[in-house]
């Protein structure tokens, strides 16, 4: 059989062509695992109530601590929700400081994922450093300004070492099913997290039937989630408090309420006196610190075993004030 020299050309361009994607795919770099939630970094104005509230009140442990560099401080502390998730408490550095100051993700290859969001465009350190906890971590800001950390348990950290400890049969709760925080931009959290991190959307729901207030996405290997806040207009320090929040799961709602009711509620803490059932037929009470950072604690499934439908409204978006004035 004879080809013309057109055909063998473009013959050879094909071959070309495939063989440069396929050694584009071979370096692409694959993003590793994001197994849960990690925890959650907040700002406390009084270390001392915290603890009463998140180990005396809600019945968890403070497994260690960290001291400031010269040792006459304390830098932070850890509240222990299992052998994977913790709760870190700072000591607040300046007045009406943003109670949130970050949260965490676990992998597991954080040198990978280093590698992997750097490919992506985002901002990362030069190298992959070891914390003072012995685990490594490092933060990423996504778009909307929230610190993003990343972070793998080492086998020599501390909370590696601590598995199996400290797991007190005081804690009302054995597991932070989310933490939620502000978002002003829907559409850019949405290209950080899920198309660059891999998060699955799972829910959206509506708070006044107008606009989607709430929108759920999972972590990609594993079933923590977080909760985007949306807004429309810059909330208040109190609404702030509520937004940025953790939600403790738990299997009976009247149980662990009755428990709670026993127990001392430190100075500044509120509660409800009784359960409500939210937007997403689950039974659930809100709890917020002496700072008012809201912890709401729900349980796993709705009241009739059945999956809430994703609300179909547009969601909130933020307008600055300057731009309502001039409108």
């Amino acid at each position: 059989m004879k080809f013309s020299i057109p055909v063998i050309i473009v013959s050879v361009v094909m071959m070309t062509a495939l063989s440069t994607l396929k050694a584009q795919e071979a370096t692409q770099i694959k993003r590793p695992r994001i197994k849960g939630v990690a925890h959650i970094g907040l700002y406390v104005k009084d270390v001392e109530n915290s603890r009463k509230f998140y180990k005396d009140f809600l019945g968890f442990a403070e497994p260690y601590s960290l001291k400031s560099a010269d040792g006459s401080k304390l830098a932070l502390t850890y509240i222990k929700i299992n052998d994977r998730q913790v709760i870190e408490l700072f000591p607040e550095k300046a007045a009406n400081t943003n109670r949130l100051y970050h949260f965490a993700v676990e992998t597991d290859d954080a040198e990978g994922m280093r590698l992997y969001l750097a490919s992506k465009g985002c901002k990362v350190p030069a190298t992959t450093p070891v914390g003072r906890t012995g685990n490594l971590n490092y933060f990423v800001t996504d778009p909307n300004g929230t610190i993003c950390e990343i972070v793998q348990y080492d086998k020599e950290g501390y909370t590696m070492k601590n598995v199996g400890k400290d797991l007190l049969p005081t804690r009302i709760s054995k597991r932070m099913s989310h933490v939620g925080f502000m978002v002003p931009d829907l559409d850019k959290a949405m290209k950080f997290y899920c198309d660059i991190l891999g998060f699955k959307e799972t829910w959206r729901g509506s708070k006044d039937g107008k606009n989607v207030s709430w929108v759920n996405l999972k972590v990609p290997e594993g079933n923590d989630y977080i909760e985007l806040m949306l807004y429309d207009k810059e909330p208040s320090a109190a609404t702030r408090g509520s937004m940025n929040h953790i939600c403790l799961e738990i299997d009976d709602i009247t149980k662990t309420l009755n428990t709670l009711k026993q127990r001392t509620l430190p100075d500044g803490c509120k509660m409800p006196s009784e359960f409500k059932i939210g937007i997403n037929q689950k039974r659930q009470i809100n709890c917020f610190d002496g700072d008012g950072t809201r912890v709401e604690i729900m349980e796993a499934s709705t009241v009739d075993g059945k999956p809430v439908p994703s609300s179909p409204l547009p969601p909130l978006k933020f307008v600055p004030a300057e731009t309502n004035q001039s409108n």
